[in-house]
């Protein structure tokens, strides 16, 4: 959980599939300005390979990329606003957000963190490391890809476990993520996607609370992410 919070329990995740396509399709329409062909667009066609994995419908799909990228008339004006504070029991928090109204973001943050502490800019980024995020896959499982061989090959600075079974999680520097996402094929890995995120450097051991306490914060968290505005969760809490 150290990398990026996500809901852990199925019902969790199965409420949450129509928020996901909503953040995917702000992804798309924002990777979408920079042209509606993903061959010609790499960061677009990653999000479409995320959006396919999921199965996002195609109809979701090839509007919000039209929309994007200009093609229906519509203005996308989404401003990215980052929040920092505390859940419960001082775990602490990095909120990214895309929005289309600054004001009801910061207003749902205020109401959101009350169960937690809402901090000021630079209270908690501190205590986390602005890197970039890589989940990568073996092209050929049978193949044996080391991983760790294709981190130091391909210039990333770290790699640890992916949330999927079989993936990797390679951290780059913020200005190396595109290099490294473009060397790792050459070394057995096809990407899956791509991102700036915050990896805490102390991250709250989950056996150090109660049950209860860990209850707490996995509610809050979810209520975080189930936000209209909210595109991503940090959590400084460990695996």
């Amino acid at each position: 959980m150290g990398a990026q919070w996500k809901a852990k329990h199925k019902d969790l995740a199965a409420n949450a599939k129509g928020r996901l396509f909503g953040k995917l399709a702000k992804d798309i329409m924002i990777a979408a300005r920079h042209g509606a062909d993903p061959a010609a667009n790499s960061r677009l066609r990653l999000v479409i390979e995320q959006a396919r994995k999921v199965s996002m419908p195609k109809d979701t799909l090839d509007r919000a990329i039209k929309k994007g990228a200009g093609l229906t008339g519509e203005s996308v004006n989404f401003e990215h606003v980052v929040y920092e504070g505390f859940a419960p029991h001082r775990v602490p928090v990095m909120v990214e957000c895309l929005t289309d109204n600054v004001n009801r973001a910061a207003s749902d943050m205020r109401v959101l963190f009350r169960k937690g502490q809402l901090g000021t800019s630079g209270s908690v980024a501190w205590d986390f490391d602005h890197l970039g995020m890589i989940e990568a896959e073996p092209t050929d499982a049978s193949a044996g890809a080391d991983p760790e061989l294709a981190a130091i090959e391909a210039g990333a600075q770290d790699l640890e476990a992916g949330d999927e079974e079989g993936t990797t999680l390679f951290y780059t520097a913020p200005t190396e993520l595109d290099l490294v996402s473009r060397a790792l094929p050459a070394h057995g890995f096809t990407v899956l996607s791509t991102k700036l995120g915050y990896k805490p450097k102390n991250p709250v051991a989950p056996d150090s609370l109660s049950a209860e306490q860990l209850e707490e914060v996995e509610a809050f968290l979810a209520a975080l992410d189930a936000n209209e505005d909210v595109q991503n969760v940090f959590a400084g809490l460990g695996g």
